[in-house]
């Protein structure tokens, strides 16, 4: 067991940390905008549509005037044939506005589903590739649950505003100044009515939509709380039986339910009332500039048709800034979630400021180390020195702690001036008690954490001058929550080494004893894992995964804790192949059984961070310490 924080979980007590109001919009707009800079003429061909389509609307409108007083206002009183003819050509003119409207709104919707589409796969693969490079301290205090619900929620919501809110808001506002200023030309009096009203309609989406605003970045962050305690009680079924939690399980849930729909009851009712209001304050503009509108026809100040046409240009001008309101709940929900989004691209990556790699060698005729593509088995350290010149130091997987001090929080040592040798091919083995530092140890030997005090070094080079992954390639690691990939028992195996042949992986699975079950499967090697192998027993999924620790081939191994979850029986059958695979590897053992840990050439006893006693399995018992007393059953070992 290791004694590294605990992840918080969804519940009551945990989830992740909150989100937080967006604090720049439209600094998180022009980010998103950035990623679709490869389609600016796409974008350039979407504007136009969206400007001929709001046009064509406007001036379909417009000619509402020239219609009722030149043609249908004289048609009425005497019927001219002259007059009838241009009437009909008028009607197919603005038909053919119409049409051009229609079909500009179908070109910019299609060509803005391939825009959407790729930049949120842009997206996606930026939040992918940073969430690989992130440190291991970033995921023991983020939920699970929360870094999904950024693929799920907050990139789903953002699909929706780059596929129709995004077009609709630039068609509103396009409409809406050519309607404003279609307006001004028909009657500036009628206009100035219509001003006086927006003023109060803008008020009311400012005063609602700011309240919508805070309970629905409030809704993302419960969302994302829900969604990792569901993963968790999930994964945990099998406990949750056993001790019979499931009351206290569903009064959890219920308890994060709840504060989930306080929060969205909250936003959605700000955010619904706000369209009635709208529509109703429309309708009263409308009425009023429909009564002042026939006031001025009778004393001949506008005529019929100029008053017909700038009532539904009242029309016209309400609806796109309704429509502007209804866009604003996805609006301000995507910009949180891409805000939430563009938080974790932002984040500090797993730094790595090594410049020694590891390079696969052979010798010349006269003993000299050179570099090869061969598959020799041998490797070493690659060294680019200030003189240009290269230098070349064997891996052989001798490991050195020289007076490591750690702490995962500031002012909380985990471990405490710990010192320790490792020749090559030895066997090093930790005991103790849960949160002794046994797995920290480990830890830092793959710079899954750097140390502020000591020096770890291999091969007599400290490893932080090594790129992460060279050092982590010379290492290979079977941990006691073994995680299988969904695939088939042969693709699992050759995940330790991806240019393994299908020989080396049944070698591998020799090697640890894994042959015999994997051939009673009923494809054998090419049967398909699923669910985290699911279909295993958990001593097949560990005999799985020491083969795939196997077949890396590296000169160190680190096994925590691999045989705790192997009954017996197994153990027996695998500890003969375990020693195979630790045979010239330098080897770290975290054990719960004495029993794994007796061949070792050296025992470290911790307790506390610190190392209490060293030696071998007999130099320890004849001390008459804290091993004894283990070995003796008088401590539990943990």
């Amino acid at each position: 067991m290791s004694s590294q924080p605990r992840k918080p979980i969804g519940g009551p007590m945990g989830g992740p940390k909150g989100m937080g109001k967006p604090t720049n919009l439209w600094s998180t707009t022009r980010r998103i905008a950035s990623y679709m800079k490869d389609d600016k003429w796409i974008l350039l061909i979407v504007m136009i549509a969206i400007i001929f389509s709001s046009l064509a609307n406007v001036i379909g409108i417009s000619f509402l005037q020239v219609i009722i007083d030149t043609y249908l206002a004289p048609l009425a009183e005497s019927y001219d044939q002259e007059l009838m003819t241009d009437f009909i050509q008028v009607i197919g003119l603005v038909s053919i506005i119409y049409v051009t409207g229609a079909v500009s709104t179908y070109v910019f919707s299609r060509l803005m589903v391939g825009v959407s589409t790729r930049t949120l796969y842009k997206i996606r693969v930026d939040l992918f590739k940073k969430m690989e490079k992130l440190p291991i301290k970033y995921y023991d205090t983020h939920t699970h649950g929360d870094s999904m619900s950024l693929y799920t929620n907050d990139i789903d919501t953002l699909r929706q505003v780059l596929s129709n809110s995004v077009t609709g808001f630039f068609m509103s506002l396009i409409t809406v100044v050519g309607v404003f200023t279609m307006m001004i030309i028909f009657s500036w009096q009628l206009t100035i009515i219509v001003v006086i009203m927006l003023a109060i309609m803008l008020l009311s989406v400012k005063k609602i939509g700011g309240k919508s605003a805070n309970y629905f970045v409030k809704q993302q962050q419960e969302l994302g709380r829900v969604n990792g305690y569901i993963e968790e009680m999930i994964e945990g079924q099998k406990v949750i039986k056993v001790f019979s939690r499931q009351d206290k399980v569903i009064d959890e849930f219920k308890e994060l339910n709840e504060q989930l729909q306080d929060n969205a009851t909250k936003a959605n009712i700000f955010a619904n009332i706000l369209m009635p209001i709208m529509g109703n304050l429309s309708y009263v503009l409308y009425a009023i500039t429909a009564m002042v509108g026939g006031l001025l026809a009778i004393t001949q100040a506008l005529t019929i048709g100029t008053v017909v046409a700038f009532l539904q240009f009242t029309r016209t001008f309400s609806q796109p800034i309704t429509q502007i309101s209804q866009q604003m709940n996805a609006v301000l929900t995507s910009l949180a979630g891409a805000e939430r989004i563009f938080k974790v691209i932002d984040e500090e990556p797993e730094r790595d400021q090594g410049h020694i790699t590891m390079v696969p060698i052979d010798q010349d005729a006269s003993g000299q180390i050179i570099e090869t593509d061969d598959r020799t088995g041998k490797f070493a350290w690659k060294e680019l020195r200030e003189d240009g010149s290269v230098h070349y130091t064997p891996v052989l997987g001798k490991v050195v702690f020289d007076q490591v001090t750690f702490g995962y929080e500031e002012n909380k040592t985990v471990l405490n001036d710990i010192s320790l040798y490792a020749k090559p091919g030895q066997k090093i083995a930790f005991v103790g008690s849960t949160g002794a530092g046994k797995t920290t140890i480990t830890n830092l030997i793959n710079r899954f954490y750097d140390v502020p005090g000591g020096n770890i070094s291999i091969d007599g080079i400290e490893i932080n001058k090594i790129q992460k992954k060279d050092l982590r390639r010379s290492l290979s690691m079977v941990l006691q929550d073994t995680h299988l990939f969904t695939g088939t028992v042969m693709e699992n195996i050759r995940y330790g080494r991806l240019d393994a042949t299908d020989e080396e992986v049944v070698e591998a699975a020799k090697l640890a004893n894994a042959d015999f079950f994997i051939r009673q499967l009923e494809h054998g090697y090419q049967t398909v894992l699923k669910s985290d192998g699911g279909n295993l027993s958990q001593g097949q999924r560990q005999l799985l995964a020491i083969a795939r620790a196997a077949i890396a081939r590296t000169p160190i191994l680190i096994l925590d804790e691999a045989t705790s979850s192997i009954d017996t029986r197994t153990e027996t059958l695998i500890q003969k192949g375990m020693d195979r695979l630790m045979e010239g590897k330098t080897s770290f053992i975290i054990a719960h059984r004495l029993s794994t840990v007796r061949s070792a050439n050296a025992i470290m006893v911790l307790e506390h961070g610190e190392i209490i006693e060293r030696g071998d399995h007999d130099q320890l018992i004849e001390q008459g310490g804290k091993y004894y007393q283990l070995s003796a059953g008088m401590f539990e070992l943990t």
